[in-house]
């Protein structure tokens, strides 16, 4: 696993508990030794300067930390300021998406934004800082909940790459044939950039169940079914998320995957034991 690209994923505390809390869970995570930590950046940028504050303490502990940077809802001033900001922090790299519009923002603000889709952001980011970092975007295998059809889906991820990505990490799955599938149709396009799948620990059937009808993951019927199935015994929905997620992370990795990032949603112990069972 060391010699594959697998790294973290945080979200910025939003108070001196979590803050704390994010510490201690960042110390234990260090030991699996990731190569990177990504941290999230709230719709609109939302939690600016919460992700620069989490970027930045990580940073001093001696990890390399990616921040998200979202542009929808933002103007090239507002982006322009971030990116000066990170590049005199000395950070290199990027987690580039177009992310979400805060609540209460309508379509009227999307279509009057400055920015409509990540790839006019990776080409913001060339052209005002060069090679300056190394871009990481987003890839959904089960195709974006807000695309055409499967086919301008992959379309639109080549269009990210061609303006200058270097990497890209997937939406989280279950289901290793659409990862490959996905690789498959993008290969066909001409992109050899590296494609990270992400992996969701499953800890919490109703927390799964909301995140992935908001992302549009698909829970295969089996998992829903099993997972149902144990009501509210959280040991029994861990103990079967852990062997599903693990067997999930053997496929891909065996099938050629460059890596694993985790959204770890700030808990440790998931991803630990996930990471544990495949050094064995």
């Amino acid at each position: 696993m060391t010699q594959h690209n697998f790294s973290i994923e945080f979200f910025p505390p939003k108070t001196p508990e979590g803050t704390e809390k994010l510490r201690v869970t960042r110390a234990k995570l260090a030991e699996l030794q990731p190569k990177y930590f990504s941290v999230t950046f709230g719709a609109g940028g939302s939690t600016q300067q919460g992700t620069l504050d989490t970027v930045l303490e990580i940073m001093r502990e001696g990890h390399i930390a990616a921040p998200h940077l979202s542009c929808i809802g933002s103007s090239r001033a507002t982006l322009r300021d971030i990116l000066s900001n990170y590049k005199s922090h000395g950070i290199k790299k990027l987690v580039a998406l177009r992310g979400d519009l805060p609540s209460g923002f309508g379509a009227v603000d999307t279509a009057s934004g400055e920015f409509h889709y990540a790839n006019e952001l990776v080409e913001f980011i060339r052209a005002e800082t060069g090679d300056w970092f190394h871009i990481e975007v987003g890839a959904y295998p089960e195709m974006h909940p807000q695309a055409k059809s499967p086919q301008d889906d992959v379309q639109n991820f080549a269009r990210k790459i061609k303006a200058g990505a270097d990497a890209a990490i997937t939406q989280y799955f279950y289901n290793a044939d659409a990862y490959f599938n996905f690789v498959d149709e993008a290969e066909k396009l001409g992109i050899s950039a590296p494609i990270v799948p992400g992996i969701m620990p499953i800890t919490n059937y109703t927390q799964l169940m909301r995140f992935s009808d908001m992302c549009g993951t698909e829970i295969p019927r089996w998992i829903r079914l099993k997972l149902a199935s144990y009501g509210d015994d959280g040991e029994s929905i861990r103990a079967f998320g852990l062997d599903v997620v693990t067997q999930l992370c053997e496929q891909l990795l065996e099938g050629g995957a460059p890596g694993l990032h985790f959204y770890t949603l700030n808990q440790p112990a998931a991803t630990m034991a996930i990471w544990q069972r495949l050094v064995a």
